[in-house]
């Protein structure tokens, strides 16, 4: 027989414990939206660590069990109201007011099909007023729209509203509404400072499981850098203790002043953590509004385009021609389409940004007794802006002024709302790689992609892997070699007569058109195109060709094009 004996320690942790951060889900799973908790009164009660569980009581109030489990009879005791959030709740009630409530009806394009959009569906979500007539939500939240509508808090009308810009990467949006009877007794919220660790906070909006406004109140937990799920970028944001849910998104955070310090966006969602919400802060909220006064336009928040190296080791610092008195990161490498690449260059030690020095970790000071990521100080620019930077190249020191700039990336985190491109040829279907693309074409999950993108949603344990590792591998380390470089690939094979022994090639890489290397989806579609030999030849990755009759490739894609009711052998972007 087996030894069966349970061992002690801490239960080893796979793959679905891992941290997932998600975006406040807009749209309400009725499948999957409630959370069962352990019964206390199991027969075989497991003790954890950590804060005691809550039971219900009869009467509405819930109370603390014990760490045992064990519910004594008669010894729950009510817990009472606490002044100070009563106090809390008083100076937020009068901008509750503020809080509109959003509708949106979405229509995803469909990029495993990029010739047709997805089945639309609606979704409700938070946001609030602010001055001139605007009305902030998160970007997820409108995602894609055909049509957007707000209803005031006590009220039975929804307004149509406007789009007037989306920031994909902070995750805001803001729109306005023309009809005039909608701002009538709507006053904007006034923005706070940035709060400090302990401050009190409270989350209002319109979450699931009702109708009307919800307000959860909680303390401010951590000030730090954080990945933004939506906009794949880093920016600085606070971690809460409130809860927020799924509607929550766009929803103003106050603190105990009654100003807006934040806006609800994304929670953790983790089997041993609890009410861990994230909260985007007002210096990211300001610099999007900013940017939108400033340009008539959101253009994003610019990036220093390099990989970096800490330089905490002793030995490493020595070598690099590091004084003992000198601190900062070393550059790995330096995007070529940056405009940074004109003079910054690999090995460089980045000693300071715009006057600040930077740690060998690669932090910054932030306030007393915090610091902070050097991205920071990059994030607080906006394109176009110019920054000194202090160097250290072989043992001396250079000082730049550069142009920062929102760089473009060889695989695009986001398609802006833009249709994906296409060109159909013989059934070989090829389109340019984006993360959404990545998505929609894994759709369950495979252990790889989720080692690659561990804030989305994990699917359960039966991972298939289909994942195509190349094309992860470059979204991770690949830069692109000019502004306009893209990864084309085949996507599918429309089956026909003329591509027998070619149906399996699926989300492979294109390199060559006739021996010239393919730039990206246009020049492809150009090249094939204009080519009138008798023959095509396409080299794809992994030593492998497709050969086809030029003639009877271009005149058998309009019978494949009709059998599938495919309006075009190529997207409207290509034909410009």
């Amino acid at each position: 027989m087996g030894d069966n004996k349970r061992k002690r320690g801490r239960k080893p942790k796979t793959l679905k414990t891992l941290q997932t951060l998600q975006t406040l889900d807009t749209v309400p799973n009725p499948t999957n939206d409630v959370d069962l908790a352990d019964n206390p009164f199991s027969p075989h009660p497991s003790r954890r660590r950590g804060r005691p569980k809550k039971l219900p009581n009869q009467n509405g109030v819930d109370f603390a069990a014990p760490s045992d489990g064990v519910v004594p009879p008669m010894a729950l005791v009510a817990m009472e109201a606490d002044p100070e959030w009563e106090n809390v709740a008083a100076r937020v009630l009068p901008a509750m007011d503020s809080v509109v409530k959003v509708f949106c009806v979405h229509t995803e394009p469909n990029f495993s099909l990029p010739w047709q959009r997805k089945r639309q569906y609606s979704s409700s979500s938070s946001g609030f007023v602010i001055g001139g007539r605007r009305v902030l939500t998160n970007a997820h939240s409108v995602e894609h729209y055909t049509q957007v509508k707000l209803k005031k808090r006590g009220s039975d009308t929804k307004y149509l509203a406007t789009v007037l810009a989306i920031g994909t990467e902070c995750d805001i949006a803001m729109l306005t509404v023309d009809d005039d009877e909608f701002w009538q007794g709507m006053s904007p919220l006034e923005f706070g400072d940035l709060p400090t660790l302990q401050d009190s906070v409270t989350v209002v909006g319109y979450p699931i499981g009702g109708d009307t406004i919800s307000v959860t109140s909680g303390v401010v937990s951590r000030i730090e850098i954080l990945s933004y799920v939506h906009g794949s970028t880093e920016l600085l944001g606070l971690q809460i203790d409130a809860a927020i849910n799924s509607g929550n998104s766009g929803g103003p955070a106050f603190n105990d002043k009654g100003k807006c310090v934040g806006i609800a966006f994304q929670s953790l969602k983790h089997e041993d953590a609890e009410n861990i919400g994230y909260v985007i802060p007002t210096p990211v909220i300001t610099h999007f509004i900013k940017d939108y006064e400033k340009n008539g336009k959101y253009t994003g928040f610019p990036i220093l385009g390099v990989e970096w190296q800490k330089m905490e080791n002793p030995d490493l610092r020595t070598a690099m021609g590091m004084r003992p008195n000198e601190k900062g990161v070393r550059i790995r490498r330096v995007d070529p389409t940056a405009p940074e690449s004109k003079v910054l260059k690999p090995s460089d030690i980045i000693l300071s940004f715009d006057g600040v020095d930077i740690a060998n970790d690669g932090t910054v000071p932030f306030r007393h007794g915090e610091r902070i990521a050097f991205s920071y100080l990059i994030s607080q620019k906006y394109s176009g802006d110019n920054a000194a930077i202090k160097v250290l190249r072989n043992s001396d020191i250079f000082k730049f002024d550069i142009k920062l700039d929102s760089h473009k990336r060889l695989i695009p985190a986001h398609s802006k709302g833009k249709p994906p491109s296409y060109y159909i040829i013989a059934g070989f279907v090829f389109t340019a790689v984006s993360v959404p693309y990545l998505r929609s074409e894994l759709p369950h999950g495979p252990l790889l992609y989720q080692l690659f993108f561990p804030v989305y949603e994990q699917y359960g344990k039966d991972y298939e892997l289909e994942a195509p590792v190349k094309l992860l591998d470059k979204l991770v380390h690949s830069m692109p070699q000019s502004p306009d470089e893209q990864i084309v690939v085949v996507s599918q094979v429309l089956v026909a007569d003329i591509n027998i022994g070619y149906e399996d090639i699926v989300n492979t890489q294109i390199l060559a058109f006739n021996g010239k290397p393919v730039k990206n989806l246009k020049s492809l579609a150009i090249m094939v195109e204009s080519y009138n030999d008798e023959y095509l030849k396409f080299d794809l990755e992994y030593d492998q060709i497709v050969v086809l009759r030029t003639k009877t490739a271009k005149s058998a894609t309009l019978d494949i094009l009709s059998t599938h009711c495919i309006p075009s052998s190529m997207s409207d972007d290509l034909k410009t």
